[in-house]
Formats: structure tokens, C-alpha cells, sequence
């Protein structure tokens, strides 16, 4: 490994490749979820303020949004980490629906 820093490729650095297939709404919504951590309160009232919708439809989309391979190519770290959560929450409630 060579002593030299790299900086991080941002979307814009990696082309249209990385929008097909995405739309500015979905862009958004990776974006809002690139941050983790913050109060939930806020969180809903951000999504409310500017995705227009209540958080139980925000997180239906985003649940479907982290399986397309177009969001995978946009932002992976993030998708991974979210589909981590998610799938963790489901092994967890899985034996909580007998």
C-alpha cells in the first residue's frame, strides 16, 4: 500500500451510471439515511417536511428502495448497513409472530 490518500468518489465523480434507475426522490431518501443517529422525532418530522409522506410510507419505500441494484450502485455502504438493520429486526421479531 502507498502512503497516499484517496478521496472518496461521490456520485457526481462516478457518472449518470450511478442515477439510472434511481429518482430524485430515491436519491433523497439515500441521502437522508447516509446520516444515522439522529433523534427519531426529528428524523420523522424531516420526513414529513420533505418527502410529504407519513414515516410508515417513507420506510415502506426504503425498505423496497435498499433491494434495487440501482440503489446498491449509488450507495452501497449505506444500503448495506440499512438492509443489516432490517434484516436483523426481522430475525428479531420473527419468534415475537407465533
Amino acid at each position: 500500500m502507498t502512503g497516499r490518500q484517496c478521496a472518496p468518489v461521490t456520485g457526481q465523480q462516478r457518472g449518470d451510471k450511478v442515477a439510472a434507475g434511481l429518482t430524485a426522490v430515491d436519491q433523497a431518501v439515500l441521502s437522508l439515511e447516509r446520516r444515522p443517529g439522529r433523534c427519531p422525532i426529528e428524523k420523522e418530522q424531516t420526513i414529513r417536511q420533505r418527502f410529504g409522506v407519513s414515516p410508515t410510507v417513507y420506510y415502506q419505500r426504503l425498505s423496497r428502495l435498499i433491494d434495487r441494484p440501482a440503489a446498491w450502485a449509488a450507495d452501497p455502504v449505506t444500503v448495506k448497513r440499512l438492509r443489516r438493520l432490517r434484516d436483523g429486526r426481522d430475525d428479531w421479531a420473527g419468534p415475537l409472530l407465533v
